[in-house]
């Protein structure tokens, strides 16, 4: 059961647009709950993702509606190689959206597959995976409560990252390499996984040591081990003390290092609460700027 706020997330259409095209086109049609609250199934979902692909292509909304979904498929599958990259992408980026709604593995392994035979593992990560990873809420934030299907293809990406990762070629720029680690009680190690990927694909050497580590194990890591940078996310919401005490105590283990952090937009962006090593980074943009 979708809310409309949840179609507005996934799909990317406005909930004002999405109540337009239900009274003037009858594209969806809410179910009602026995109080009279409006919900959405999957197939309704997956319906009006398959609308934006065909939007995305160039069809008008008027000439959507008129379509069968048999014939919204087909013309999906035949735009698809008539357009540029950028609608291409969406198309990937909305089947990964719909094959993870209905714990479709095989169907997501597809999609994922064509899109890295046509333009590589590192172009897709950054063209189709890292915008669905944002799409869903996966990547850079988390909800109190993720819905199934999130974790569902949380699991498959993370097995495709590491898989990645693995098949680089040996990092060449030992003379700047990364820390990286979530802090305790962060458990949310896909962005970490995808910021690892693509500072290794760069050429840097990289310490990964993943989930919830203690912050004494950082502290004798940096004793025994010279590293240049540390990257690590805060996700998870915390008291806004207790964060800038943790940004503080890791700015402090060594003051040569430079701190990349990530995650908590408004307490974290502030300059008044991060060390001088520190930096806020503001999406993938700013990690890929920094090892150009």
């Amino acid at each position: 059961m979708y809310q409309i706020n949840d179609l507005e997330r996934l799909t990317g259409v406005k909930a004002h647009t999405i109540r337009i095209w239900e009274k003037r086109y009858s594209i969806i049609h809410p179910n009602r709950t026995e109080t009279n609250r409006r919900y959405y199934d999957d197939t309704q979902m997956r319906k009006l993702l398959n609308v934006t692909t065909l939007l995305s292509q160039g069809h008008k909304i008027s000439k959507i509606a008129a379509f069968s979904d048999d014939e919204i498929f087909k013309h999906i599958e035949k735009d698809a190689e008539l357009h540029g990259s950028a609608h291409i992408n969406t198309t990937y980026i909305n089947d990964l959206v719909v094959t993870m709604l209905a714990f479709d593995e095989a169907g997501f392994e597809k999609v994922f597959s064509a899109a890295v035979l046509r333009m590589g593992m590192y172009e897709t990560m950054l063209h189709v995976v890292y915008p669905f990873l944002n799409k869903t809420g996966v990547l850079w934030t988390i909800n109190k409560t993720v819905p199934v299907q999130e974790h569902f293809a949380s699991c498959i990406i993370r097995r495709k990252l590491m898989s990645a990762t693995d098949g680089l070629l040996p990092p060449h720029k030992k003379n700047n390499r990364f820390l990286l680690f979530l802090p305790p009680g962060e458990w949310h190690e896909i962005v970490l996984l995808f910021s690892n990927y693509i500072i290794r694909s760069h050429g840097y050497d990289t310490i990964y040591l993943g989930q919830n580590v203690p912050v004494e194990n950082i502290r004798k890591m940096l004793e025994s081990v010279s590293v240049q940078h540390i990257l690590t996310f805060f996700i998870t919401t915390r008291p806004a003390d207790e964060l800038k005490d943790l940004v503080a105590n890791y700015a402090g283990m060594d003051k040569k290092v430079k701190m990349l952090i990530a995650g908590n937009r408004d307490i974290l962006n502030d300059p008044k609460m991060l060390p001088k090593n520190v930096s806020f980074m503001d999406g993938v943009g700013s990690l890929i700027e920094l090892l150009k």
